[in-house]
């Protein structure tokens, strides 16, 4: 073969190489273009939230339904299902105009023909008929209807005084719960301790005093109870009888005879106390105490005091 025809040959393999690297070029530069172009595209759907992830149909409180909310960019016809396991289970919004802006719904757990949902986690997804998109809410929804059940030592029977001197002022009791959750505590129906936290475990304190001050003397029943976070209530368990007493005369009526010394038992936390019979007084230490009755017949008011609480009793002298 000639040698200009080799040449020839070379030049134009070498041009067709070139051709070829160009066009190779200009489409990865095309295809690179479109990649970034599709990721600069901003979603239809924007500023998704679910206020409440974990609800509870049936508690009738602030979580017995689920808020779904998000921003279109531009108006669109809206049709909103619940997905569970990828499969569509309950309409939310059948196919309505939402202007752009904040959308805001709601998810009772229930579906089209009045059935609950079993509990389980939900999906939500909002299809676009104009912008022919359908997108699935990266927000998972909990549906949970079971109550937590608390665990409390029962019977318990407990005498507290709430007078601030440290002794026996208040009651606890360890408590567990089944699943994480609210303690409440409750004193004659009144609820006195609510936990912020949720632990499994605790303690149920009453310190005594019901709204704010220390509780009369008498019986109290307590109750207990828990609250989960979809809003499901455990039923109030009575489990302790609590006795308040800050001082007690074992006796309301004493009869003795004239100028002789009698006994009384004084139930107390202090250590000691003082009483009072017609013009006399003394200090004695609590448990029994014993005081000589007045020489002249008649009735009187035996006054035992602890601290800024009093008992009375009527000493009959004859």
């Amino acid at each position: 073969m000639p040698r200009q025809t080799l040449l020839q040959s070379a030049r134009l393999g070498r041009l067709l190489s070139t051709v070829f690297l160009l066009l190779l070029l200009t489409g990865t530069v095309g295809a690179f273009a479109l990649t970034q172009g599709a990721k600069l595209e901003r979603s239809p759907i924007y500023r998704t939230r679910i206020p409440i992830k974990v609800f509870s149909p049936d508690c009738a409180c602030p979580t017995s339904s689920a808020q779904i909310q998000f921003s279109l960019r531009k108006a669109d016809k809206l049709t909103v299902w619940m997905e569970r396991d990828g499969k569509r289970v309950a309409t939310v919004v059948p196919g309505r105009e939402y202007p752009a802006g904040p959308v805001d719904l709601s998810f009772s757990g229930v579906t089209e023909s009045g059935q609950t949902l079993p509990d389980d986690v939900y999906l939500p997804v909002v299809h676009m008929e104009r912008a022919h998109r359908t997108i699935r809410l990266p927000n998972p929804i909990r549906l949970d209807s079971k109550a937590p059940t608390i665990t409390v030592k029962h019977p318990q029977h407990a005498i507290i005084s709430p007078d601030g001197d440290g002794r026996r002022d208040t009651f606890r009791t360890p408590y567990s719960l089944s699943e994480p959750a609210h303690a409440i505590l409750y004193v004659n129906k009144r609820r006195v301790m609510y936990t912020l936290r949720k632990p499994l475990r605790g303690l149920l304190v009453w310190n005594g005093k019901l709204g704010g001050r220390p509780a009369r003397p008498g019986v109290y029943l307590l109750e207990a109870s828990a609250r989960d976070q979809a809003g499901n209530r455990a039923e109030s368990k009575p489990f302790a009888i609590v006795q308040v007493r800050y001082i007690a005369l074992g006796r309301k009526r004493v009869v003795v005879a004239p100028g002789r010394r009698f006994a009384i038992r004084v139930s107390t936390d202090a250590p000691r106390v003082r009483w009072l019979l017609n013009g006399r007084s003394g200090v004695a230490r609590r448990g029994t105490i014993k005081v000589r009755a007045p020489r002249k017949p008649g009735v009187y008011r035996l006054y035992v005091t602890a601290g800024n609480h009093a008992a009375k009793a009527t000493v009959v002298v004859a």
